[in-house]
């Protein structure tokens, strides 16, 4: 059963209404995203790209650049190493692009997912080597691959290391905790101690932006030249799930203006074999429709195969290109609803329903749809949720949390049980031998201290606002606190004793039902809900009066404006 519960956050609505020119409520929206000070607030609303932070700022970028630059001039063969998810492709782009432009003489390699694993391993540095590559640089992995880059130095290669992921780390018995780094020739990555970069949640695009950034400064590359990249930069942000906040929130913001303009022709074919040629693209559609295209390619095949697609030129094939990851995709869709459905039942008819981590193994599950799988299942039960696959060497698996459980940290206590682990509070993926599978779950619920409370699904509501306040002038306002998505939530409005009538159910799914609310003062608003029509239906025969989540749209028809009201939730 969730709860809704109200922000009650307090401050100067008034007076932030009054200095910058906005209503009260969206004073009171800011306040809640925790924009607190006049400049924080200035920067939400107003921010540009020469807000982002400077790249100078990250630790052991000076370093990292002076050495590629050395190499750039000695003509050394130099590779980028990414990964398979959409940060690893759009950073692997990045860098790339970034190279080629100052005259690189660059390469790519991905790993597969299925053969080589997450990141560098010792198969891609054999690789490398036989290639005769001087010097290795790694995008969105490597902060963890001790051993790996400790083989690539007895090869006497050069590793520079960009990564935005957990340092790896290990507690003793007496509670402090001990670090491990790489050792790598150069390594750029917020989150390694000593580092002062203001902002430490950017991804791994974002890290190979920042480095491309400095690259170019210090080769008097005209800056003009990184615009191209901030749509890729902006992609990679929503798709890799970064809160969208300070910077993220400019640059997926900037990013957004640029997209349909991209004269990127991967980019552009992807857009319209999604049908969204000549629409506002938002985060939406960056997380729900283009990113998980991306995605499906290093799932299902291949990351080259995305990659393939922001590095095309041509016209027909972006075109083939971008049909055959909406193809992957849409069969990703089916697979996944199969191993959701599956996994349910096994929780349902097991102890596992029992656990507060739920740990759930699927072998003949895909193992790319792991994380999916265990995204969707923790929506379900608001539970942190491990999912895991019979790989071809042990098994593998992802996680996802939910914000009372630091899913890295807990992973860290059960290290002796894993083959390999990485990851963020919110994700992890993982390795480990199949025998280990109960001793992980029992490890996990044993350390675990969640409580019923923490499992209880909060919906937060901002305002609770009667509709009648609602205008067409303040739904226009609303649209200056986009991009919305994770860390800058779309706002939520309830208002408590409705009454509905007139509900016509819509749509060949009947999944869409317009309707009439009244409010206990006797205000109509016309309103919509998405969602299983009939199933609606029946839910409002059971009450007379509902309280009502909310949100305002306009709705344009034969260029005539109307407020219709976005059922979200009744209770």
């Amino acid at each position: 059963m969730e709860k809704w519960v109200v922000a009650a956050k307090k401050a100067d609505f008034q007076g932030i209404s009054n200095r910058f020119g906005v209503d009260p409520v969206i004073a009171r929206l800011i306040r809640n995203r925790e924009q607190i000070t006049d400049e924080e607030i200035d920067t939400y609303l107003h921010g540009e790209l020469r807000n982002l932070h400077p790249w100078k700022a990250l630790k052991g970028i000076d370093e990292l650049l002076n050495i590629l630059i050395e190499k750039i001039q000695q003509k050394k063969k130099i590779r980028i190493i990414g990964d398979y998810d959409i940060d690893g492709v759009c950073s692997t782009y990045i860098l790339f692009q970034g190279l080629k432009k100052a005259n690189a003489l660059a390469d790519v390699d991905i790993p597969d997912r299925m053969k080589d694993g997450y990141g560098i391993s010792k198969e891609l540095i054999e690789r490398a080597y036989e290639k005769e590559i001087d010097t290795i640089i790694t995008c969105d992995n490597g902060i963890s691959a001790i051993e790996q880059i400790a083989y690539a130095k007895e090869k006497n290669m050069t590793v520079l290391v960009t990564d935005h992921h957990e340092i790896p780390y290990e507690e003793k018995e007496d509670g402090s905790i001990e670090r491990f780094l790489p050792n790598a020739d150069a390594i750029v990555n917020p989150k390694q101690e000593g580092c002062t970069y203001p902002f430490k949640e950017i991804c791994g695009a974002m890290v190979a932006f920042k480095v491309v950034w400095g690259l170019f400064e210090k080769r008097n590359i005209p800056l003009s030249e990184i615009e191209e990249l901030i749509p890729i930069a902006a992609i990679a942000t929503v798709g890799d799930v970064m809160d969208l906040v300070d910077e993220n929130r400019i640059l997926v913001k900037e990013g957004l203006k640029r997209i349909q303009n991209t004269n990127n022709e991967g980019l552009k074919a992807l857009i319209r074999v999604n049908n969204l040629e000549n629409r506002e693209i938002t985060a939406y559609h960056i997380g729900f429709v283009l990113g998980p295209c991306i995605n499906a390619s290093g799932r299902l095949s291949t990351a080259k195969r995305a990659l393939e697609l922001l590095l095309s030129k041509d016209t027909k094939e972006a075109s083939v290109l971008a049909e055959d990851l909406k193809e992957l995709n849409d069969s990703r869709k089916d697979m996944t609803v199969k191993g959701v459905e599956r996994a349910v039942e096994i929780i349902e008819n097991t102890e596992l329903k029992n656990d507060r981590v739920l740990v759930v193994y699927l072998p003949e599950c895909h193992e790319s749809l792991a994380g999916i799988i265990a995204g969707r299942i923790r929506e379900r039960y608001t539970k942190p949720v491990f999912v895991l696959t019979k790989g071809e060497e042990g098994v593998k698996g992802s996680g996802r949390s939910i914000e009372a459980y630091h899913m890295f940290q807990e992973m860290v206590k059960c290290r002796e049980l894993l083959t390999k682990f990485g990851g963020h509070p919110m994700a992890a993926g993982l390795s480990m031998e199949e025998e280990n599978i109960e001793k992980f779950r029992r490890k996990l619920n044993e350390n675990c201290t969640l409580t019923e409370e923490d499992m209880v699904e909060k919906i937060v509501i901002d305002v609770p606002m009667p509709m009648s306040y609602v205008t067409i002038p303040l739904i226009r306002q609303l649209g200056q606190l986009e991009p919305f998505g994770k860390g800058n939530t779309k706002p939520i409005f309830a208002q408590k004793d409705i009454r509905f009538s007139n509900c016509k159910v819509f749509g060949k799914n009947r999944n869409v039902v317009k309707m009439k609310a009244q409010d206990s003062f006797g205000f109509g608003a016309e309103c919509i809900w998405f969602g299983d029509g009939d199933e609606f239906l029946e839910r409002l025969k059971e009450k007379d009066v509902w309280d009502v989540i909310y949100y305002p749209s306009v709705n344009s028809f034969q260029g005539r404006e109307s407020i219709e009201m976005i059922i979200q939730n009744i209770r």
